[in-house]
């Protein structure tokens, strides 16, 4: 199991360091550009590995907590924080990033979001976010539970988004927008947090290194959002 595990890890961090640096690359360029759609490519497929291998890391960690983390004593932060709380961010890393992609690739066909595989990734993120709260409350790790109302809210958003029957013109974007950049968001989450515990780890639960992703990622999302109208406009309309 531990040569499993640090393999997961080999793999987890090879993919994650290309999602971070990806995650720039359509941020900062023209939107609909070749260059925004290339990068935005690898930028959703390295999330995509990256949450899956969370998701095997995770795994491993609750079948044999001891074995897979020999250098942390507590055995509730263990399950907690590499445990659950890792398994909910694979999922939700791997929830954003599909859902983002479909977003763009459907926009002008909305029945085609409803795919069993999107609407199953909302089912196992809304699970997985009972979860990690649930664990969290129990064992009295409360930043599990603050963490896990992002997994609720994106599962909120998504399904309201998948289920409208017709949903405005630009809606498709917005959507788009907010779930890569979610996807950011998580992983640059993963990195700042599950490093610290590993370098720093009086500072791994400190809700301000948590916070710092969370706030830049929703003002990029806001930012963008709020451009949406004019870029809409300045399509042709033929």
């Amino acid at each position: 199991m531990y040569l499993l595990f640090n393999v997961l890890i080999a793999c987890h961090v090879l993919t994650g360091a290309v999602g971070l640096v990806s995650f720039w690359a359509p941020v900062l360029s023209r939107k609909g550009s070749p260059f925004h759609v290339k990068w935005g490519k690898v930028f959703v497929y390295a999330l995509l590995a990256t949450g899956s291998f969370a998701v095997l890391m995770a795994t491993c960690t609750l079948i044999a907590p001891r074995e897979t983390h020999p250098h942390i004593e507590d055995l509730r932060l263990i399950e907690g924080v590499f445990g659950w709380m890792m398994l909910y961010l694979g999922i939700l890393t791997v929830n954003l990033a599909w859902y983002g992609r479909l977003a763009v690739s459907n926009r002008r066909k909305h029945l085609g979001n409803r795919s069993r595989l999107n609407v199953g990734l909302q089912v196992l993120l809304l699970l997985a976010s009972i979860a990690c709260a649930t664990f969290g409350a129990l064992e009295d790790l409360w930043l599990m539970v603050g963490m896990s109302v992002v997994g609720f809210a994106t599962v909120a958003t998504n399904a309201r988004f998948l289920f409208r029957e017709e949903p405005p013109p630009q809606a498709w974007q917005r959507e788009h927008i907010k779930a890569l950049i979610g996807a950011g968001i998580s992983v640059y989450t993963a990195f700042l947090a599950f490093g610290a515990v590993r370098l720093a780890p009086q500072l791994a639960l400190h809700p301000v290194l948590w916070s710092i992703p969370l706030v830049t990622g929703i003002s990029l999302i806001l930012y963008f959002w709020s451009t949406v109208p004019a870029r809409a406009r300045s399509l042709p309309t033929t």
